[in-house]
């Protein structure tokens, strides 16, 4: 679903008023605002419930604007540039001096990428050829467009459930295809050490070192000491607002069956191939594929979450390095399951 020309001049124009349009990239639905405008960015904090201390992406149209917002640039960012933009891979780098500390959260580490969606792309490159917002810097700062904590959209119905009037624009490109956020690596420590991945997502450890040829250091708990905070990082995130629970597939129908007998609905979330529907309140199966079953997660949680369900019973996934993104969000999901405000 590509938007006419008009829509990208309106989405620019609100852009640089200073105002939030929602847009689409290949992972979920950004909520967008001038990065180098701080009244426009403290808009995604207020519409997002966001605390001021979680830091914001920056998407740009190209890697040729990496010096604009990063400074002391390692010839690894270059070369991951290179390998994985456009696409879902968010590198952390020294910020540069006119990146304002609202989007790093007040540290002095800038999260950037090119996204790889058409419109995400045709959106960023049509606002750099307008100027690209205050100092030309042509940035869009763009966290997932939902409430903070809460299941990331992956369809422009999505955002308006979540955010509603708080975005004056939202541009409908269809479904996320890759359907989780972006892989977050850190090459802020020096060179002779390894860079950290800090979040979990489509570009995987194995892939990065095959790039630089050092395996990155994997860091998921929670920021502490001179870790960068990124999003994603909580040890509760990606949550639906109906509590959630990770059942081992051996123990799926004890704990159905259970759960029925005292009365309780439940929403069932599956991906194996059981020997009978299991018969709860609802049922989703998804693919037995970490790519597939990844793609249509959240769109699947924000379903069983609107199914009028007391709880929703995930099948735990295989441990395995393939399933790992998704196991790191349906552990975060189940840790913040039912939590208000998360």
């Amino acid at each position: 679903m590509r938007p006419e020309k008009n829509d990208l001049d309106h989405a620019v124009a609100l852009l640089q008023a200073g105002e939030l349009v929602a847009f689409p990239t290949e992972t979920v639905y950004g909520l967008g605002a001038d990065a180098a405008n701080p009244v426009a960015v403290a808009r995604i904090f207020a519409a997002k419930r966001r605390p001021a201390d979680h830091p914001l992406i920056v998407h740009l149209p190209a890697d040729g604007y990496l010096d604009r917002w990063a400074r002391d640039i390692p010839s690894a960012a270059w070369e991951l540039a290179e390998a994985f933009w456009p696409g879902p891979l968010t590198l952390i780098l020294k910020r540069a001096a006119a990146v304002p500390k609202v989007v790093t959260g007040g540290q002095d580490s800038v999260g950037l990428r090119v996204p790889a969606h058409p419109l995400a792309l045709d959106l960023l490159r049509t606002y750099a050829r307008a100027g690209g917002g205050l100092s030309g810097m042509c940035g869009i700062a763009a966290p997932s467009a939902n409430r903070f904590g809460r299941i990331s959209p992956t369809a422009a119905a999505h955002v308006r459930e979540e955010l509603g009037n708080a975005v004056p624009l939202i541009l409908d490109g269809g479904r996320c295809p890759v359907g989780i956020e972006s892989t977050i690596l850190d090459l802020t420590p020096a060179e002779s050490l390894p860079p950290r991945l800090l979040r979990l997502g489509r570009v995987t450890p194995e892939q990065i070192a095959t790039v630089i040829g050092v395996m990155p250091q994997i860091v998921t708990r929670p920021p502490d000491g001179d870790i960068p905070r990124v999003s994603g990082s909580l040890a509760a995130h990606y949550a639906p607002t109906t509590p959630l629970r990770l059942v081992p597939p051996a123990r799926l129908f004890e704990v159905i069956d259970l759960l029925q007998s005292t009365g309780r609905r439940c929403a069932v979330l599956f991906h194996s191939r059981l020997p009978a529907t299991p018969t709860a309140h609802t049922c989703r199966r998804l693919p037995a594929n970490p790519r597939a079953y990844a793609s249509a997660l959240y769109a699947a949680l924000r379903e069983l979450d609107q199914a009028d369900a007391e709880l929703i019973i995930v099948e735990e996934i295989p441990a395995t390095p393939t399933w790992a993104a998704v196991a790191d969000r349906l552990q975060r999901a189940a840790a913040g399951g039912g939590a208000s405000g998360a």
